[in-house]
């Protein structure tokens, strides 16, 4: 099993490089988000310096910037949040950019939605998903919650993004 860090955008580029090459005997995953998100050229200099695989996108928000992470190599790993970035359609727009410079996706955010897009597209790396124990309400939220199964986790095959909403569940957090 590899580990991920995560640093949600916490140090400066020096500070990053520098953790970066303290950990890259422990083979990790992914460094993510290790610098302000913006900076493009701090991203740049980070992956250049090490062989941790750097992943950036979540905070990303127009495929515009995508293209500059991607066409500069900013990152090994692109990470687009659709719910942020302007739905599927732009999702699918930086998949395609990132699968032309041979890039991985981790689609960031909300597995319900991303189960399906990073089953359609074959640059597709790794799901996000989020357990009962992160939200004690998220289990109870969908009529047919995913679970992952043997390590594994399969999109429904009911039309739409073939959820259900739990109604009855969240009507008590009803505010208006």
């Amino acid at each position: 099993m590899k580990v991920m860090m995560d640093a949600n955008c916490a140090y400066r580029v020096y500070e990053a490089i520098e953790l970066a090459r303290k950990v890259e005997k422990y083979d990790l995953f992914w460094f993510e988000e290790p610098i302000n998100p913006d900076d493009y050229k701090g991203h740049q200099l980070i992956t250049q310096a090490t062989s941790v695989p750097i992943a950036t996108g979540e905070n990303e928000y127009t495929r515009y910037g995508f293209r500059d992470l991607i066409e500069n190599r900013c990152a090994a790993i692109i990470q687009p949040d659709p719910l942020v970035m302007g739905g599927v359609t732009e999702f699918m727009k930086v998949a395609a950019l990132a699968q032309s410079h041979d890039l991985p996706i981790a689609p960031h955010g909300k597995q319900e939605v991303n189960i399906h897009l990073a089953s359609a597209i074959p640059n597709g790396l790794i799901l996000e998903f989020y357990r009962g124990s992160t939200d004690p309400m998220w289990d109870k939220m969908f009529e047919e919650p995913l679970a992952i199964v043997d390590g594994y986790v399969s999109p429904p095959d009911r039309p739409g993004l073939g959820i259900t909403i739990n109604h009855e569940a969240l009507d008590p957090y009803r505010v208006a």
